[in-house]
């Protein structure tokens, strides 16, 4: 009996943290979805040519208006560095996919608090510049020669279909895209195929997140962050947030609801910040670096990108101290919630509608049969996109690689 009250204590405390979040992930997935239709990304890397400001300025706006997957992030930056995109900008790109967010920002506002929104925006901003300068430094010509040509073998990783469909041709204006009958029903494939994305990283990311809430004390995370050492704690929590990423084998969004026990458990600010940033170097991910650019690349990229954490989630903490911007309680929104009738279960209903909608047309339209043409790597890498205003018409998708 008392391990079946542990269960169900793990469970409520679970489904406690989803019903806060859906609303936010509805309206984060239908702002991607807006997002992936209007905005034409085919000619993407040929806007990205080297690593000058304006190029990865263009990298970062572009990724903030992609996908939230790291595994579809991964995959896209792939696809540019083979249709000749510069390797560091590609790699910028990649960043602020899975950084600069949306639904990221609204996750991290609503389940814990809007500084660490902020803090998540800022950090990630931070940590490209940092990535950029580290591989202007350090990466050698012949080792990004040697990744780019690994690349251009097209070696599987994960989720290419959706790399393929992103960068994809779109036609017309945003304004026929979005105000167009045959752009909904893309807007509906992209929302359904950004749920079928990440349901596994959320559904584990919310279970792993509630039993740790119910089984773990707060005593034994105070313990482990150093919280009686401010200082050494601020520094300890940058460097060993990626690594406890790095152990949850799941994306950022699907982070969101452990980085709140975190929190509550007594991880420091920029330790939170870091945590979001390390889904880039979990062991998968990893594992598709090398299979994308070579055993070499990959040893230099993990270290990069793990210093780039680093370093971006002390500056994070250091500028938001000195603003007085961090909260002085570790309390969170999810981990302290009950279920009543608010504001988040109007917004529930609200956007359950949405889903629902959504959902419908995804079905009516020929979503499955899209979503099974990618999860069998038949896209059309020429001729798929949003035709919304044209008569032929292949709505956007994402599966699970």
């Amino acid at each position: 009996m008392h391990i079946l009250s542990a269960l169900g204590h793990a469970l409520w405390m679970s489904f406690t943290m989803l019903w806060q979040i859906f609303w936010g992930l509805s309206l984060g997935f239908l702002f991607s979805a807006v997002i992936e239709v209007t905005v034409s990304k085919s000619e993407m890397s040929k806007l990205l040519p080297d690593a000058s400001l304006r190029s990865l300025t263009r990298a970062s706006l572009f990724g903030a208006a992609s996908s939230s997957c790291s595994y579809a992030a991964v995959a896209m930056a792939r696809s540019m560095v083979r249709k000749g995109a510069d390797f560091t900008a590609a790699m910028a790109f990649q960043f602020a996919a899975t950084n600069l967010v949306l639904e990221l920002g609204v996750l991290m506002w609503v389940l814990i608090a809007w500084q660490f929104a902020a803090a998540e925006f800022v950090g990630g901003t931070i940590m490209i510049g940092v990535l950029v300068l580290l591989f202007r430094f350090f990466l050698r010509d012949s080792l990004r020669k040697q990744a780019i040509d690994q690349a251009n073998k097209g070696v599987s990783g994960s989720m290419e279909g959706h790399a393929a469909m992103s960068m994809g041709e779109q036609k017309g204006t945003w304004k026929e895209r979005l105000t167009s009958r045959d752009g909904w029903k893309a807007i509906s494939h992209s929302y359904v195929m950004n749920w079928a994305m990440l349901w596994r990283d959320i559904g584990i990311g919310l279970l792993v997140a509630g039993a740790i809430a119910a089984w773990v004390p707060d005593s034994f995370w105070q313990k482990f962050f150093l919280v009686n050492h401010p200082t050494v704690a601020m520094i300890w929590g940058a460097f060993i947030g990626p690594l406890i990423a790095v152990a949850s084998f799941t994306c950022s969004v699907g982070n969101v609801p452990l980085a709140a026990v975190l929190w509550k458990g007594g991880i420091s600010f920029g330790g939170v910040a870091s945590f979001i940033f390390g889904d880039l170097i979990t062991l998968p991910i990893l594992n598709i670096y090398r299979k994308y650019y070579g055993g070499n690349m990959t040893v230099f990229m993990a270290i990069t990108f793990y210093i780039a954490m680093v370093v971006a989630a002390l500056i994070v903490e250091a500028v938001f101290q000195l603003a007085g911007l961090i909260p002085r309680e570790h309390r969170t929104a999810m981990v302290d919630a009950t279920i009543s009738f608010n504001y988040t279960t109007i917004l529930n209903i609200g956007f359950g509608v949405v889903f629902m909608i959504l959902t419908f047309v995804f079905f009516r339209t020929g979503g499955p049969e899209m979503m099974r043409m990618m999860e069998r790597g038949e896209h059309d890498h020429h001729g798929a996109g949003h035709r919304a205003g044209s008569h032929e018409h292949h709505p956007p998708g994402h599966s699970r690689g």
